[in-house]
């Protein structure tokens, strides 16, 4: 397939033809939603604790005899079931890591990119030169592209300049290609990538990985790396 390569004045200059098999996937729900549950429960830092009966302060007495005073038997005030005493199966701290296999987490991110070209929802770069760590610069390219929503800034390798220049934005964020992921596509209304890295994720995810009798020991090639520093929530 075909998308359009604008410039940093917002104007198309050239179309390349980019990989069916990376930009035009059909998207799988269920597939993008499983990933998306993986990716956000990775975040989760699992500290969340209560106390148990054992553990909250007082209660050693037994409040009254067991008999003869009409009134149900307890032999503790710290009980679930007594005011400021402990909780019952409440959560304790635990971790919600879950490993995300690696042909769901290329497919998934696949289905999604798909779904950003068809909306019109990607913008293709072809640089970032005007971008001067500035933010003022920053604007004026969004600016220039008509993007006023959410978005996010995809570049081939960390560029020190754009980070500075989308740093005080609160609705731009910026990542190499090689750290992306479906959540993050998902997060934003629009995608801007440079056209070398749309070439780079083109490149690492045109091919399913090897398994591990398949694969070379001495090649790596964009996919090795991509799978190697794969996102996770």
């Amino acid at each position: 397939m075909e998308i359009s390569v604008r410039d940093q004045q917002g104007e198309a200059v050239e179309t390349v033809d980019v990989e069916d098999a990376v930009f035009s996937v059909p998207m799988n729900h269920t597939l993008v939603h499983q990933a998306l549950v993986i990716y956000q429960g990775n975040k989760r830092q699992g500290t969340h604790d209560t106390k148990t009966r054992a553990q909250v302060s007082g209660g050693g007495r037994k409040p009254w005899i067991q008999k003869h005073t009409g009134r149900a038997r307890q032999g503790s005030i710290r009980a679930p079931h007594w005011r400021h005493g402990g909780v019952a199966f409440g959560p304790h701290p635990r971790s919600y890591r879950r490993a995300l296999p690696k042909r769901m987490r290329r497919m998934a991110l696949k289905c999604v990119l798909s779904d950003k070209v068809r909306q019109d929802r990607l913008v293709c770069l072809d640089s970032t030169s005007s971008v001067d760590g500035k933010t003022k610069s920053m604007v004026g390219l969004l600016s220039n592209l008509s993007i006023d929503g959410s978005v996010l800034v995809v570049t081939n390798g960390q560029n020190e300049g754009v980070v500075r220049a989308a740093h005080n934005l609160k609705k731009v964020r910026t990542l190499p290609v090689n750290l992306l992921n479906a959540q993050e596509l998902l997060d934003r209304e629009t995608i801007v990538m440079t056209l070398d890295a749309v070439r780079w994720a083109e490149d690492a995810l045109r091919s399913e990985p090897h398994g591990r009798r398949g694969r070379k020991a001495n090649q790596r090639t964009g996919a090795d790396v991509l799978d190697e520093q794969g996102a996770e929530g």
